[in-house]
């Protein structure tokens, strides 16, 4: 892999990771409550898309569609509810498990036929998410554990959705954009719940503009240089660096049943990514 490709990668992996730690720093240090975030966040985001997308083409003319931005907005929305309760690691595991794991079933819906490693890799990535979500003291949340699997797989349709979106970036920012009259009216809706802190307004501009709109920008630079063997792969190191993260900057505790079901979920995850690139070489 290039230099470039590998520094713009690794950079796409931390805005990633990033958007977690800011949403959980946000909801768990200041005042600022999850609607209000998500507003902020996918507010900003659009600026920034815009923005870039104005730098590249001289035009702000976006694409996207608004079932897109649906899904964007039911994503945005479920991770920073489920932010108020969950510790970084934990969600980021659920997020990116549930992602993969709706993608991989929706092409097997399609035709795709799996294969006994893929099988196996599937079962084992859904027997790591139930291990993490069974009852137990070190069990989290299953309110917050629920909002991030429908963050998940909410943003595994946006991904599909995706796929026929012609210029990606384009396509991202009409998405973010039609996203946030949405955002808006759920904290209109929210409105007596209202509450904010100047380090919450911060964390949600950054989270919006730096780790979504700016990451999503380099993620997209970087996905062109890769096969999709690697771009798949590659995205199974953010919950590991979230929870990294987490721990050594929110204080959260790394426990053996997280990093047991952490184990299981990507293991799994990765079989099925690998019988794939086994059965098209």
């Amino acid at each position: 892999m290039p230099a470039r490709t590998l520094l713009l990668t690794a950079m796409a992996m931390l805005a990633f990771a990033g958007n977690s730690l800011l949403c959980r720093l946000a909801l768990k240090t200041t005042q600022i409550d999850p609607a209000t975030f998500t507003s902020l966040r996918l507010l900003a985001g659009a600026l920034m898309l815009a923005l870039l997308l104005r730098l590249r083409t001289g035009s702000t003319t976006s694409a996207g569609s608004w079932s897109g931005a649906a899904a964007l907005f039911i994503y945005a929305a479920a991770f920073s509810f489920a932010y108020v309760n969950l510790d970084a690691g934990v969600g980021a595991l659920l997020l990116f498990g549930a992602v993969q794991i709706s993608m991989l079933l929706w092409g097997w819906r399609q035709g795709e036929r799996p294969e006994p490693m893929s099988l196996a890799g599937l079962l084992l990535a859904f027997a790591g998410l139930l291990a993490l979500l069974l009852p137990g003291a070190s069990a989290p949340p299953l309110a917050g554990s629920l909002l991030m699997l429908i963050a998940g797989i909410a943003w595994g349709v946006y991904s599909l959705l995706g796929r026929s979106a012609g210029d990606a970036l384009a396509a991202t920012t009409g998405n973010f954009v039609r996203s946030v009259p949405m955002a808006l009216l759920l904290s209109m809706v929210l409105l007596h719940r209202t509450s904010w802190d100047l380090n919450g307004v911060l964390y949600a501009l950054a989270s919006g503009a730096l780790a979504s709109g700016l990451g999503y920008a380099i993620w997209y630079t970087a996905i062109t240089q890769l096969k999709a063997i690697q771009a798949a792969t590659v995205q199974l190191s953010v919950p590991i660096i979230t929870a990294l993260a987490g721990g050594l900057l929110l204080g959260e505790s790394l426990s053996l049943r997280l990093g047991l079901s952490s184990l299981a979920v990507l293991g799994g995850i990765a079989l099925v990514l690998t019988a794939r690139q086994r059965a098209s070489a």
